[in-house]
């Protein structure tokens, strides 16, 4: 399926249809070039979640956790733009982190990439004259949940 999404305000109630099907062991896969609105999402899935205040891109960190109460559920919130290599993410200790929570990856394909996994909604994010558009594969466990 493909979406427009011509503002912010698009982005945002997008953003806030993914928070509310959203469960632990999901992956949302944001792929797209530097300024097709991969974080932005991301940001608009963590505040529709219930975060308050600002949401730090994890590009230097590489990672960055949200727990409950701060959000609905646990969530990470992940940018593998910096790796050099799929080996990382296993140093990273990624598996320990999704344990029990959701996942935001930017730049899945620097990871390896997560569309094989059942309850995987891969995008991917493109710039268009109208503001946006969101190419969107959900995995098996995603059919039906957004509507």
């Amino acid at each position: 399926m493909t979406l427009d999404l011509p503002d912010l305000a698009a982005m945002e109630r997008f953003g806030a249809r993914i928070a509310e099907v959203l469960r632990p062991g999901d992956v949302v896969a944001l792929s797209g070039g530097l300024g097709a609105g991969k974080t932005t999402l991301a940001r608009a899935i963590i505040a529709a979640l219930g975060h308050t205040g600002e949401v730090p891109s994890p590009s230097f960190s590489i990672i960055e956790t949200y727990d409950p109460p701060a959000l609905r559920l646990p969530l990470v919130h992940a940018d593998f733009y910096r790796l050099k290599h799929v080996g990382e993410v296993e140093e990273l200790g990624l598996d320990d982190y999704r344990s029990g929570a959701a996942l935001i990856a930017e730049w899945p394909e620097m990871a390896g990439g997560f569309a094989h996994e059942p309850a995987c909604l891969s995008m991917r994010l493109e710039t268009a004259e109208t503001g946006r558009i969101a190419i969107v594969e959900p995995g098996p466990d995603w059919l039906g949940r957004l509507g």
